[in-house]
Formats: C-alpha cells, structure tokens, sequence
C-alpha cells in the first residue's frame, strides 16, 4: 500500500511539474507575438468601440481589412448605422472617405505608422514590442499587457491589451493618467492571413459600395433642415472668449463663422457649413487633397488635418477650424469639444 501511494505522489508530482514546464513566461509570450508578426500576411476583424469621452458613451462598429505590407481599409459606422466613414490606404496614399456626402479626403502620409491605433492589431503588437517597462499578467484564457501609448490624443495616455492564449487580440482599454477609462473595444471574428479580392483596397470600389449600402436619401422636395451651429467647449489656453459670430454667403450657402481670441493674441476661427447629402451615387464627388497633412482621430469622427487647421464633417454640417497661434495639439483638443451641444 505505502509503495502504491508513493507511485502515485510521484505521478502527480511528475503531472504538476509538466504542467508548470508548460506556463509561458512573458519572455516567451513577446517572442511568439514578434514571430506572429512577422508571419502574418494580413487579417480581417470586426470589432466594436465605445468612446467615453462625451457626456454620453458613443458606439461604433468596425470592420478592419490589412493586407501586408501597407494595405488598409477601415470602415467605422456608428450604431445607428446613419453615419459612416472609411480609412483607406493603398498604393496611391491615405484616403478618408465619408459616402453619404460623396466626399473623399487624399493624404501624402505615413499613416497608421506615426501613431498608436486602437483598432489596428500590428500597432497594439508594436506598442507591447516596443515598450520594455510594460506589466504583464498570465490568466487562465489569456495574456494581459500594460503599455504606454502614442495616439494623437494625449489624453489617451496608457493602455490594457488582452490577447486570448493563441495571440489573436481580444480587447483593448484605453485610459487617460488617472486610469479612467476613455475608450473601449472589443475584437470579434477575427482572421489571419485573409484572402482580399482585386478591388477590396480601391478608393472607388470602396466609396461605391459603402454608398450602395446607405439608407434611401431624402426627397429631393423634402425641406432643408436649418444648420445647428455648434459652439466648442474647450477654447485653447488663457481667457479666450468668442468675440465675433457672422453669417456670410459663399457659392450660395450660408455659412458661419465664428472668431475667439484672447488678451495673449491667441486666435482661431471655427467655419460651419451645411453640407445636404447626395441623392444619388451619380452626383459629382468631392475629392479634396491635403498635401503634407494626415488622418486625424477626433473621436466622434476623423478629420483632415495640416499644420494650421483641421477639417471634418459631423451630422450633416462642415467644419473648418483654422489659427496661425495655435499648436497641433490645441487645435485637435477644440475641434474635439465641438461635437458636445455647446451654447456660448
């Protein structure tokens, strides 16, 4: 009998000892993701993110192709499904689409590789790589990274990475100094190595079918809803105070304008203009090009911006945010508040 029971101890011994060889250390977990890396030719993955930086949480759907090596298309729609954009980038540059105003922005840049990305899984993979001082942590179904960040946001200072045990990404946490929660998402169908049809990368392809897709345009008879200005909540450093409000006509639409400025001679000017919804894929199609500028994250939308302005449609209505005092930084931080319902 004391003969089987040590048989028996030294079996289980044997079991838990195999199974403490099999526990991966973040060492090993790091270097299995970089070779996940390098092997991977593209993905596609459907995901879902919540923005907690308004006064209400704000949803969006995502759907994110890659074809290495610098293929993108990203196609974010809001919950309501009535407001959609689409981030391309293929052999000839960086384009913002938005179908339902048949508007596309063209970008010279290096986007996504000048900044951390929430929804791109190769830029939370560099953001683990690249930071030596990240905390980890094994779970039974998963492996959890703490990084530092690099978004355009600054705000958005630090991040939680949770990749399930075969390294595919499964949730994002994005979380400003204090560790309060500003955005979160949530990866589903996730699948390595995708096949992509010929067109899958084309502006026009894409710009097409995404407004096929769109719910039935109004009448063309059906009256004009009267523009809501929006005022920004946050107005740059010092006592900046809006000091003139005018409406003025251009190529037979009224537009506003708005002035701030303050005693420090810090300025900017805020342009809205309605911007009526296409009635058929046939209209003529915008296409604006932003030399030397890039893809910006505003958080209910993505804009355009350069070194002295920032321009993005939200609801129906065109916004133009221009200083020749202000930094990038301060210019995306008042282009951000405007989304909010602001009086003066």
């Amino acid at each position: 009998m004391t003969k089987r029971l040590s048989l028996s101890l030294m079996a289980l011994l044997f079991i838990f000892g195999l199974a403490g060889c099999g526990a991966k250390s973040q060492e090993d977990v790091v270097a299995s993701l970089d070779k996940k890396m390098e092997e991977m030719t593209g993905y596609k993955a459907d995901a879902v993110m919540t923005l907690n930086t308004g006064e209400k949480p704000i949803q969006y759907e995502l759907e994110v192709w890659h074809k290495k090596p610098n293929f993108y298309r990203v196609n974010l729609k809001n919950a309501k499904k009535d407001q959609s954009q689409m981030i391309l980038r293929n052999k000839e540059g960086v384009f913002v689409l938005t179908p339902a105003l048949n508007k596309s922005f063209r970008f010279q840049s290096d986007w996504p590789e000048n900044n951390s990305q929430v929804y791109l899984f190769e830029s939370l993979a560099a953001d683990i790589l690249n930071d030596t001082d990240r905390g980890f942590k094994a779970k039974e179904n998963s492996y959890v990274f703490h990084t530092k960040t690099n978004y355009q946001n600054k705000n958005l200072y630090q991040q939680e990475i949770v990749l399930n045990k075969d390294l595919d990404p499964n949730s994002v946490r994005v979380m400003d100094k204090d560790a309060k929660e500003l955005v979160k998402l949530e990866f589903k169908n996730v699948k390595f190595n995708a096949k992509f049809d010929k067109g899958a990368f084309d502006m026009e392809t894409n710009m097409t079918g995404a407004q096929l897709e769109l719910p039935a345009m109004s009448q063309a008879g059906e009256p004009k809803k009267e523009m809501e200005v929006l005022y920004p909540q946050y107005m740059g450093p010092g006592n900046t105070e809006l000091t003139n409000e005018k409406e003025v006509m251009a190529d037979g639409e009224k537009q506003v304008v708005l002035s701030y400025t303050d005693e420090k001679k810090h300025s900017f000017t805020l342009i809205e203009r309605k911007n009526a919804a296409v009635e058929t894929v046939a209209a003529k199609r915008e296409r604006l090009t932003m030399p030397g500028g890039e893809p910006v994250d505003l958080g209910f939308t993505v804009g355009a911006m350069n070194d002295k302005s920032i321009s993005w449609t939200y609801k129906g209505t065109d916004f133009f945010l221009a200083s020749n005092s202000l930094n990038q930084e301060e210019l995306m931080a008042i282009a951000r508040s405007v989304s909010a319902q602001g009086s003066k």
